[in-house]
């Protein structure tokens, strides 16, 4: 993580395509250097409670995690979770992570998290941005999102090239 520049903050808000609010640090950069994960403040500005602690910004990443949301795999990895006991187990870890990562920052009052995390799974956007920026093995249905998303084109321009293969490749759909 790093501490945003005006740069930074140029592109992010290209990114957008508005001013962004209440960013506390560049979580991820692609691998050609762009910011791609934004680190945002539990409440902007003005006070408004935001509880996405990491938001995706890169159109490419953006653009396929809607993609991937509209292919289905939410619905099949939601199922996932409900008769998969060590997977549900590491996606509630994710989600106290995300939950105790945002408190140290300022409290919400809530276990809100985003994503759906931890009991189902709403939006690969979140869950995306929090496997960016934490890396692969804190989350595991937003790693498998990233080597998806990875597998469809992104690996070695807005994923790391290193990033491992979706370990739920053969459960999944093609798609």
């Amino acid at each position: 993580m790093s501490t945003p520049d005006d740069r930074d903050l140029q592109i992010v808000a290209e990114q957008l395509g508005r001013e962004p609010r209440g960013v506390l640090a560049i979580a991820y950069r692609t691998p050609d250097g762009l910011p791609a994960v934004v680190k945002t403040a539990p409440k902007l500005p003005d006070g408004t409670p935001f509880p996405t602690l990491y938001y995706l910004t890169d159109p490419r990443l953006t653009a396929e995690a809607s993609r991937l949301e509209s292919s289905g795999v939410m619905k099949e990895m939601t199922e996932r979770l409900g008769r998969d006991t060590e997977l549900a187990a590491a996606y509630r870890a994710a989600h106290e992570s995300y939950l105790a990562e945002r408190d140290e920052i300022e409290s919400l009052d809530t276990d809100f998290s985003g994503g759906g995390m931890p009991d189902r799974v709403k939006c690969l956007h979140v869950l995306i941005a929090h496997a960016l920026a934490k890396g692969p093995g804190v989350n595991p249905l937003g790693d498998e999102a990233v080597a998806l998303a990875a597998a469809n084109g992104l690996r070695g321009s807005a994923i790391p090239a290193d990033w491992p293969e979706n370990p739920a490749a053969e459960e999944t759909e093609a798609l």
